[in-house]
């Protein structure tokens, strides 16, 4: 029998290093985790087996046994699920299969709270085994294959693979119990942590020991441990926070503990019972671009995919929990979910119960709230873009940060500060919020003490293209010519013979690399700064664009504005009126435009010729 020897990815060692050595006051988990995953393996073969049969051929009854040996000091967690063959072994337990790996391994810390956390976000449950064990051996034959394969490691580095004999399908799980773990090899303490943490376990699950009994026939005696009632079934009065808390744990594979829990029962035309769960921690594929929402799917208690696009929207992938409907048929594929009338139904009335729950949590729980969308703000904002009959709910319970200074706001609170007679809700999009409230554009505002929003997620610029205004009043961009801050009551100033003359020669010097020149109502200190015409698209989105190569017909030219009272702009007015100034102030002209798209973010179109006047002007004024 050939045995194969290979070397655990470097994310893995890391991981399993910071395991055995961080986080050892909650080594229970393990058992935890393995049920888990045990269960999971039964729920997966059960559904194969709605269409193929045949899978079921040496499987008999759904469960989950636990042996125990004390003198051996094994523990071995047994399934007669899904299984797995020997690249499933290589792919499941060698390497860390998801995205967000180096994201995860970076956040690494040493800091035993955090880093159980971590744990929990990434989905790595099944490495916790080596917390308590100095060698694990893993026995599974694939459901519908005849090969049964072992997978052997200590947990340092490597692991073995070679080909084993095991009847039916299923995993084993042998662990060999360290001896500063042997609390683990007394049957109360595991009947205690199976009670605590896997009571809901819908299949049964044994716990096998030796018999102390000497007067007892049998050797060994086995006892059901677990309720093994599907919880989203019994009545909310009947389940406590503590056994919510272990089902979130189980259906998200999560350590951290939920913000809120949703659960309710529909009924109607279409039955269906929901238990959802808010995470407190993102989980680490949050931005993952195939955006996969986490929900199991059940149909009469019986777990049909937890891969469901249809049924709930992208922007709610940080939900986890169970739907569990009466309506749809217990063969059902995942390709008949698609498009299918009942899941459109479950999935816009699940849709519009979470979000309506979040309203009253926004309301109820500020402080609650804030942690949640600080959390998850981003991923919801994607549905004010994509859910355009949801739009206005969603945006109602957005929150954004403001030069008011008072914390998050919501459009809501922002147009309750503003006066009688402004129609216009202002704000500047950027890439970060330092970059947002160091802009140059804001300066009018401030000074006037309008209030401007600061939108800083990368969906903002897409969903501000499908929302031009909110509650009737137009949402405008100060980045944009129309953000006028000129008084209407007041009599504008009429341009100066200097000024008029810069303007020109700025417009001869710069060409079409501006689109136009003028004088600004909203700069009070900076000497320039771009906007973007009405009908151009807005900076910020065309920067997104443009590094995302989708672009088309190259960048915009600009409006440049200048500041008539900035001391820069006075005197280059007053040396555009002598004889000869378009030359004499080409550098200058230049070099304004460029300083106008660093304080943007951007670099000058040549740095080269950049520095190169930069030094020629210091030169001609120092030199």
């Amino acid at each position: 029998m050939t045995t194969e020897k290979h070397g655990f990815e470097a994310e893995v060692s890391r991981l399993l290093h910071m395991m055995v050595h961080s986080v050892y006051s909650e080594r229970e988990i393990f058992l935890r985790e393995l049920i888990s995953n045990a269960s999971d393996a039964c729920d997966k073969l059960r559904y194969e087996a709605l269409t193929n049969s045949d899978l079921l051929k040496d499987a008999g009854e759904f469960a989950v046994d636990i042996r125990l040996d004390k003198d051996a000091k094994t523990i071995a967690i047994s399934d007669n699920g899904i299984g797995m063959n020997k690249e499933d072994l290589i792919s499941h337990l060698g390497t860390i299969a998801r995205s967000g790996t180096s994201a995860f391994i970076d956040n690494i810390s040493g800091d035993e709270k955090k880093d159980v956390n971590l744990i929990g976000q990434f989905g790595v449950g099944f490495y916790s085994v080596f917390m308590v064990a100095d060698k694990v051996e893993v026995l599974s034959r694939k459901a519908g294959e005849d090969k049964a394969w072992l997978w052997v490691s200590d947990g340092l580095g490597e692991y073995t693979i070679s080909e084993g004999e095991k009847d039916g399908c299923g995993t084993s799980i042998m662990l060999h119990i360290k001896d500063d773990a042997d609390e683990f090899l007394d049957v109360h303490r595991l009947k205690n942590i199976i009670k605590t943490y896997s009571d809901h376990i819908t299949f049964p699950i044994s716990l096998i020991s030796k018999n102390e009994d000497k007067e007892a026939k049998e050797e060994e005696k086995s006892e059901k441990v677990n309720d093994g009632t599907a919880l989203w079934a019994k009545s909310k009065s009947d389940i406590t926070e503590e056994q919510y808390k272990e089902f979130y744990h189980h259906v998200a594979h999560a350590f951290d503990d939920p913000s809120m829990t949703i659960h309710y029962r529909a009924e109607g035309k279409i039955e269906y019972t929901v238990l959802l769960f808010i995470p407190s921690q993102p989980p680490m594929d949050l931005f993952d671009p195939a955006r996969k929402t986490k929900v199991k799917l059940y149909v009469k208690r019986v777990f049909i995919t937890d891969d469901c696009e249809d049924l709930l929207p992208g922007y709610l992938r940080f939900m986890r929990g169970v739907v569990d409907s009466e309506d749809l048929p217990l063969n059902i594929s995942r390709e008949m979910l698609q498009n299918n009338p009942v899941m459109t139904s479950i999935r816009n009335a699940v849709t519009k119960r979470v979000l309506g729950e979040l309203e009253k949590k926004a309301e109820k729980d500020k402080a609650g709230y804030i942690e949640f969308w600080n959390a998850f703000g981003p991923v919801l904002k994607e549905g004010i873009y994509e859910d355009f009959a949801l739009r206005d709910q969603i945006l109602k319970i957005s929150r954004f940060e403001s030069t008011a200074d008072k914390g998050l706001s919501s459009l809501d609170d922002y147009i309750g500060r503003m006066k009688k007679d402004r129609d216009t809700i202002y704000y500047i999009t950027a890439d970060t919020l330092q970059a947002a409230k160091r802009s140059p554009q804001l300066e009018g505002f401030k000074a006037k003490k309008i209030e401007v929003l600061y939108f800083t997620d990368p969906v903002d610029e897409f969903w501000l293209q499908m929302v031009p205004e909110y509650e009737g009043k137009k949402l405008v961009s100060v980045t944009r010519g129309s953000a006028d801050l000129d008084d209407k009551k007041k009599k504008k100033k009429k341009n100066t013979a200097e000024l008029d003359a810069l303007i020109g020669v700025l417009k001869t010097n710069l060409g079409e690399a501006v689109k136009d020149v003028r004088p600004s109502e909203r700069l009070t200190d900076s000497a320039v700064c771009l906007v973007a015409d009405d009908n151009d698209m807005d900076i910020h989105m065309e920067r997104i664009l443009k590094m995302h190569n989708k672009l088309e017909g190259g960048t915009s030219a600009r409006v440049m504005e200048i500041n008539p009272d900035n001391p820069l702009i006075k005197s280059l007015a007053t040396e555009a009126v002598k004889d000869g100034s378009v030359d004499a102030l080409k550098d200058a002209s230049q070099i304004l435009l460029d300083q106008a798209k660093i304080m943007e973010g951007d670099l000058p179109d040549d740095p080269v010729a950049f520095a190169s006047r930069l030094s020629s002007i210091m030169t001609r004024s120092f030199g």
